[in-house]
């Protein structure tokens, strides 16, 4: 039978425990979408595990409840993006250079990740009506130690002169709002301008104009050079 399923070009399901990497990161991948477009009370497990290739004995094995896989989900996403992003913020960059490279390294994961904006947008929501079970956690493990890390780089540009003095509190989440709502909104933002945001010259057009944007929001002014002529 399994030879005859290959003739016919179909592939293969993940039902063994044999494959436990492959099959709960297909879990995973199948889940993200899932939520990301029903939200955890419409999303269907059935549907997960179709799309995942397992059976729905599988994928309750791994993770034993909807709840409990929609917090795996959620840590998927979040440990990757503390993951790229700290190997910015841990490194020997200037503030101007490290900054740049922060937004650049958040904006890439999010362009990369698309899906990721509305879960954040649905895990937002639901910790706002007091029915998240896992927005303590996110926050200690991940939003907590990104915030601290980016405040203190703030504090540090400001102290040499090269930042303008700004709020962490404020401009922190100005930040990664430009960066997020424009993969939210895309639906709404295609019907005004016209064309597809999420094209992929209209992406690096955006990334662009991200940069431009925090650099001439955060920066200070270059002092003239001196040119050498006495008055």
């Amino acid at each position: 039978m399994p030879q005859q399923l290959r003739s016919r070009g179909k592939s293969p399901r993940l039902g063994s425990r044999g494959q436990p990497e492959e099959s709960r990161a297909a879990i995973l991948r199948a889940a993200a979408r899932e939520f990301a477009e029903h939200g955890i009370a419409g999303a269907r497990t059935d549907a997960i595990a179709r799309a995942a290739k397992v059976n729905k004995a599988l994928l309750y094995y791994y993770f034993g409840d909807k709840e409990t896989l929609y917090g795996a989900v959620l840590d998927n996403a979040f440990s990757g993006m503390k993951e790229k992003v700290f190997q910015v913020l841990d490194s020997d960059l200037p503030p101007r250079k490290k900054i740049m490279a922060y937004v650049g390294a958040y904006f890439d994961f999010i362009a990369s990740n698309q899906i990721y904006p509305k879960l954040m947008q649905g895990e937002m929501m639901r910790a706002r009506e007091g029915r998240s079970e896992h927005i303590d956690r996110l926050v200690k493990s991940y939003f907590q130690p990104i915030y601290g890390k980016v405040g203190e780089l703030l504090r540090k540009g400001i102290s040499e002169g090269e930042f303008r003095n700004v709020d962490p509190a404020h401009f922190i989440p100005s930040m990664i709002a430009i960066i997020v709502f424009y993969f939210s909104g895309a639906p709404v933002i295609q019907r005004i301008v016209r064309f597809n945001p999420l094209a992929p010259e209209r992406i690096a057009e955006r990334r662009a104009a991200v940069l431009d944007f925090v650099s001439a929001a955060l920066f200070q002014p270059c002092a003239p050079a001196a040119s050498g002529v006495r008055p």
